[in-house]
């Protein structure tokens, strides 16, 4: 099944193309790079600048998809990653 914007919430993070848009920490916007690791409330993600560990509540991320980008609350994907497959599918509140 390929990953689109209505599904994102199902399917594996790690090695999207990730950026942070929108935070209540102003420091963690503009940090983009591929997730390489996820826990059940953080991405890791890969910059130029070395990895960086950021909350998924409180932030809004913007991901690359193989068809286009899409933008998600972060708080929609506090899960563990295995769990989040089997969660009821929530939509995206925003799309690019």
């Amino acid at each position: 099944m390929i990953i689109t914007p209505e599904n994102i919430a199902r399917h594996e993070i790690i090695g999207l193309l990730a950026e942070v848009v929108e935070s209540t920490n102003p420091c963690l916007v503009g940090i983009r790079g591929r997730v390489t690791d996820e826990t059940r409330n953080t991405f890791l993600i890969e910059t130029d600048d070395g990895e960086k560990r950021v909350a998924k509540s409180h932030v809004s991320f913007v991901f690359s998809l193989p068809r286009g980008r899409v933008k998600v609350a972060g708080s929609i994907l506090v899960s563990q990653p295995e769990n989040r497959i089997h969660k009821k599918a929530r939509k995206p509140r925003w799309k690019l």
